[in-house]
């Protein structure tokens, strides 16, 4: 998963000092129960601060300011550990990149998907997701008894990637990944708010790749075909 969160929509000051003049950043991991735990306190908050600080051990601290009825503020302090990554392993932790897709589709809407996929759970462990350039997705399961497909039409293709793909590719011509549902309804759970855009990139039988556009957060979820 690869998340991109412009600092200008989030932070009313931004104060950062990487390693180096050349290599203006910090690599920090962090469990996220943690920071989401953290900025639950914060949701009716006049301000929030976040700061790395070192108390005892490096922490990302949340500092909040809740409103009161007195004249002075109360503040609620989260220290979070957080680990710093060396720059040596810089390189494991960039943006991945991803093989030239087949087919690029917009998907259906979000909800729809996940009660069909929350309802096929059920049967396999195991969903094919096929699309083509002619706006058709299919999401199938097979089992032993049962077979079942379930299918989206006229969702579109983005255009960059009908013109990229349609020289060398029937449009009819399904490009499809067999993955583990769980890990499928794991990525439509997680969705709060429905993206202004929503797209869906298959590497035939290699990868499928889901982006999802806000407007202040871009988001990639990346799942590996099984053989």
């Amino acid at each position: 998963m690869w998340c991109e969160l412009g600092q200008g929509n989030f932070f009313d000051e931004f104060q950062m000092e990487g390693v180096a003049a050349d290599h203006n950043e910090i690599y920090l991991e962090l469990t996220p129960e943690n920071l989401s735990r953290a900025l639950k306190t914060a949701q009716n908050a006049k301000t929030v601060k976040i700061k790395l600080t070192n108390k005892h051990c490096p922490c990302l601290t949340v500092a909040v300011e809740l409103p009161s009825l007195s004249s002075s503020s109360r503040i609620v302090t989260h220290d979070i550990p957080v680990g710093v990554i060396p720059r040596k392993l810089w390189t494991d932790f960039r943006e991945p990149t991803v093989p030239d897709f087949d087919v690029s589709i917009y998907l259906p809407v979000l909800k729809t998907m996940k009660s069909v996929v929350e309802r096929m759970k059920n049967i396999s462990n195991h969903v094919v997701i096929e699309a083509n350039l002619k706006g058709e997705m299919n999401l199938k399961i097979e089992t032993d008894l049962v077979c079942i497909t379930t299918h989206f039409k006229d969702l579109g293709n983005p255009l960059w990637a009908s013109e990229d793909a349609s020289q060398d590719r029937d449009s009819e011509n399904m490009a499809e990944a067999r993955i583990d549902i769980k890990k499928l309804l794991q990525f439509l759970a997680g969705q709060q708010v429905n993206p202004t855009k929503a797209l869906c990139n298959i590497v035939h039988n290699r990868i499928v790749h889901f982006i999802l556009l806000h407007e202040d957060v871009s988001l990639q979820y990346f799942i590996p075909a099984l053989s």
